[in-house]
């Protein structure tokens, strides 16, 4: 019995041109998290001697393991600041436990280092964003105008832009052609389970596929780059976070995460989260 469909849309990028898609590859989303590892480029190219680990909790959306939380507390401490100045809101009972913490407190070092104001660190007029929404343009091949903003559920800026485009700046990354994204992509490769977690899409594709990384963002949105340049970008229409890990690993044949099992509450296994391609339009990962 089929209970749920996922529609998926996803763009992949090689050397600058489209070359595969499901869906529509042009379909405009907010990148969400998936951005991080390019908010992240500035910090790894002015602070050479952090820690790769301290600069992949920068780009994680993590999962508040006791090593993901000290990761966090460590930039914090670099930074000069206390939990209270982070900016996003509280999950596990503390601003440290959310899981964009790490990308906050890595915002707070790089306020620290340029004299710029603390307060505000978050908000668009802030000299922090307009760098950042910068970065991002420049490795999407975008105009800085041309990208609509809005606020993310931490409180900063997530950018709005096409999964090809999305696409083009992680085949970017992946080739090293951003300042800064060599040390960004080694962290990411060395810390996989930093960058998510236990339960995460993207470090469990990192683990299945040593060499590739891969972002995942809030609403469905889940992001990778291959060592070949490859650029991927993909997008659930309904925003569902559970389809994206098996249509990722239906793009990039990891057939050992094509599956997912679904479980009810006596941990028993009742149903399967599986991707199939429909028509050559929209990846449908299907419920049963």
């Amino acid at each position: 019995m089929v209970e749920s469909v996922h529609v998926v849309h996803a763009a992949v990028v090689r050397d600058g041109a489209l070359v595969g898609e499901a869906g529509d590859a042009r379909l405009v989303t907010f990148m969400r998290s998936a951005a991080k590892p390019f908010q992240a480029l500035p910090l790894a190219l002015e602070e050479p001697d952090l820690p790769s680990e301290e600069l992949a909790i920068a780009c994680a959306s993590h999962e508040a393991t006791p090593e993901q939380l000290r990761l966090v507390r460590a930039v914090l401490e670099r930074a000069g600041a206390a939990e209270g100045e982070l900016a996003c809101g509280e999950e596990q009972g503390s601003k440290t436990g959310h899981n964009c913490s790490g990308k906050h407190a890595g915002m707070l070092l790089r306020v620290r280092r340029h004299g710029w104001p603390r307060e505000g660190y978050e908000q668009p007029g802030h000299p922090l964003q307009a760098e950042l929404l910068a970065v991002v343009a420049g490795a999407a091949g975008v105009p800085p105008a041309g990208i609509p903003t809005a606020t993310d559920g931490c409180g900063v800026l997530t950018f709005a832009l096409p999964l090809e485009a999305v696409a083009r700046a992680f085949a970017r990354l992946a080739r090293r052609e951003l300042p800064g994204s060599e040390p960004v992509v080694a962290a990411m490769l060395a810390h996989p389970e930093i960058v998510g977690g236990p339960s995460a899409a993207d470090t469990a594709v990192m683990q299945a596929r040593p060499g590739v990384i891969a972002k995942r963002g809030a609403e469905g949105v889940l992001c990778a780059a291959l060592p070949d340049g490859t650029g991927v970008a993909l997008k659930v229409a309904d925003g569902a976070n559970r389809a994206a890990g098996p249509a990722l690993a239906a793009v990039l044949r990891i057939e050992e995460l094509e599956e997912k099992p679904l479980f009810n509450s006596r941990c028993e296994q009742v149903g399967r989260l599986f991707p199939r391609w429909k028509n050559s339009g929209p990846l449908f990962p299907t419920a049963m």
